[in-house]
């Protein structure tokens, strides 16, 4: 397998694993279609999967390397306590020697997987650990010889088997691991005078076919891992491109094409949540509707190309004259734009209103037509909610601006006029 062949230049511990599978970039996620369109057993990780699929299991990887490193010096002890009880004394003192090699060496693998580290570190600290491990239940039976000879070289097979089917590392691993077993069973055995060369090396031959099939077990649960991992990558790639379309629409929902700025929709929604959040009682607020004058003349004179330019120039300048970003302007019309000033007095709402109008004034778009001059003009109605004041709804107070808009515009044009309440009779 591919999977793990590169070098790891940065520990996978400086990865924010679950921020680096949520921007997966498109020649990656490419890679994986390509992957899963073809048959599993042909799936090879190499290059940037490789460095994800690393980073992502690296957490369990390292945890059961370090479970069954543990594991093996318990046993280690427990079983030397359990052969000073019931084997004779001179037999425990040869196992004793041979025995003392692996916890320190299974302890070191230990503490070398207690952070993530570079690929070459880990492939030493895991291919020292193991063979050490295995020399020393190798040794704890060939010190004590006779029927201890042969039944730990069996035993030392068999924690080589646990380990290649328990560790889910590359496959290159898992076959070296698999080699040195068989290494070191042969080598001993050829050295042990109670059997034939011929048998020893029938014996391995045997042993060997059961640990290849091991090895083949262990090959298809990394390629399995492999599929896993590339079916999340697919999913996670698909609901992100899912999200950005949801939110591209969204922002279409809510957004004028031709100026930008919010739409009506998203202004009502707007002035619904801040009126919901009690506005008026603690904050007050202003609502500003301003109309562009004469818009029709302009549009039957300089044609609807113009007419637009006008509009998109407007709200960037109405934009540009708020005071934050707590400010709100949005298209309510075909030349109307509402403006939302949540905690403003009388004084700022009259500030933004005339900067607005002046910046208008002064840009200089042209409107022949226009009763007012030559160039375009706004006129502009405010509403002011006081604060501590009765609660208004914003549909009133957007009235309340409306009209003054209408008075502004029946005084001439080109101004900014605020609501004032009709006097009441009697």
């Amino acid at each position: 397998m591919d999977t793990h062949r590169e070098s790891t230049a940065s520990s996978p511990g400086d990865l924010d694993v679950r921020a680096a599978l949520q921007r997966v970039a498109p020649e990656v996620v490419r890679e994986v279609d390509r992957l899963l369109a073809g048959r599993t057993r042909h799936i090879r990780l190499s290059g940037e999967l490789a460095r994800l699929f690393r980073a992502r299991s690296w957490p369990q990887t390292s945890k059961i390397i370090r479970a069954w490193m543990l594991w093996v010096i318990v046993l280690d002890i427990v079983t030397l306590a359990v052969n000073a009880v019931l084997l004779p004394p001179d037999i425990v003192k040869a196992m004793l020697e041979p025995a003392s090699i692996l916890p320190p060496a299974a302890l070191a693998s230990t503490i070398a997987f207690l952070r993530p580290r570079p690929l070459w570190f880990e492939s030493i600290a895991v291919h020292v650990g193991v063979f050490l491990i295995l020399l020393s239940v190798a040794l704890v039976g060939v010190n004590s010889g006779g029927e201890y000879y042969e039944r730990h070289l069996t035993i030392m097979l068999f924690v080589a088997v646990t380990a290649i089917i328990i560790f889910p590392i590359p496959i290159e691993w898992s076959i070296s691991i698999a080699v040195l077993a068989i290494g070191l069973y042969l080598v001993f055995q050829l050295q042990n005078q109670d059997i034939a060369p011929g048998n020893a090396i029938a014996g391995a031959l045997f042993f060997a076919s059961g640990i290849a099939a091991t090895v083949v077990a262990r090959r298809t649960a990394n390629i399995l891992a492999h599929k896993t991992f590339l079916l999340e990558l697919r999913d996670r790639a698909r609901l992100a491109e899912l999200t950005d379309a949801n939110a591209r629409l969204e922002l279409l929902a809510r957004t004028d094409p031709l100026t930008g700025i919010a739409n009506r929709r998203w202004m009502v929604e707007t002035l619904k949540r801040v009126w919901g959040d009690g506005i008026g009682k603690t904050e007050g607020a202003a609502i500003l509707m301003c109309d562009i004058d004469h818009f029709k003349q302009l549009n039957d004179s300089l044609g609807h190309a113009e007419g637009d330019r006008c509009l998109v120039k407007v709200a960037g300048i109405i934009q540009s004259s708020l005071r934050d970003d707590r400010d709100q302007v949005a298209r309510y019309g075909g030349e109307e734009f509402l403006v939302l000033l949540p905690d403003a007095d009388e004084q700022d709402a009259k500030l933004v209103a005339e900067r607005i109008r002046s910046r208008v004034e002064t840009a200089a778009l042209p409107n022949p037509r226009s009763s007012v001059g030559a160039y375009v003009t706004v006129s502009i109605g405010l509403a002011v909610l006081k604060r501590g004041t009765e609660a208004v709804s914003f549909e009133a107070l957007q009235r309340q601006a409306d009209e003054a808009l209408y008075i502004a515009k029946g005084k001439g044009r080109n101004q900014a006029l605020f609501y004032v309440p009709p006097a009441k009779s009697g």
